[in-house]
């Protein structure tokens, strides 16, 4: 949402990349006010001295929330950290106990552990190595595709990823999103598909995948 004077203001360092797009789709799902700093990391962005005071490791997406825990502000980075922090400061996408948090917190870690490494790697080898590295394609592909059908099978007996809507939806749908880049027909997992086609139905979930608006 725009940023207006006065009100809550989270800061958003992203760029347009699966991680990026968890975080921004979160707070458009919170309807939290915030504003974006675009980091070009094709440029190098996220090298500079002003973006490593912020998250020391280079990566996106980091946020500085000015209400913090102690009502000061705080950085965090980690995509997986901030939906967290963001999930249970706010009392929505996690559940605050029971099974169904520890359920929605596994399959977070699947997504942070799982698809997004595995799918990364698939990008990287058919996308932005120098010369093809057919084992390295081999290797990440049929791991992906096995990714798939762990979701699928899951995805048989439930509408979403623990429960209901949650914050490990919100992960793994920027990720599965890409499904071209890695070279995956979705019509191959018909459950991922109903699952992702309905996600991709949400008004928050359009408007957070277009965050940063310009590349």
């Amino acid at each position: 949402m725009p940023f207006s004077a006065g009100k809550t203001l989270i800061d958003l360092y992203t760029w347009s990349t699966p991680n990026g797009r968890k975080v921004s789709i979160l707070l458009e799902e919170l309807g939290l006010e915030y504003r974006t700093h675009p980091i070009n990391i094709g440029k190098g962005d996220q090298h500079t001295d002003a973006f490593i005071k912020i998250n020391p490791n280079s990566k996106i997406p980091a946020i500085v929330d000015h209400e913090g825990p102690d009502g000061q502000p705080f950085a965090l980075f980690e995509s997986g950290a901030i939906l967290f922090y963001l999930g249970e400061k706010h009392g929505r996408f996690l559940p605050a106990e029971g099974r169904l948090r520890y359920e929605t917190m596994q399959w977070l870690m699947f997504q942070m552990g799982g698809p997004g490494p595995m799918f990364g790697q698939v990008h990287h080898f058919l996308r932005s190595a120098p010369d093809p590295v057919p084992y390295a394609i081999e290797r990440y592909s049929k791991e992906t595709r096995r990714l798939y059908g762990v979701m699928d099978r899951h995805f048989a007996s439930n509408q979403y990823l623990a429960g209901d809507y949650s914050i490990a939806d919100i992960a793994t749908y920027p990720w599965v999103a890409r499904f071209e880049w890695h070279k995956v027909e979705l019509q191959d997992f018909p459950n991922v598909k109903r699952w992702f086609d309905e996600i991709g139905m949400r008004g928050p979930v359009q408007r957070g995948m277009k965050i940063p608006s310009a590349n």
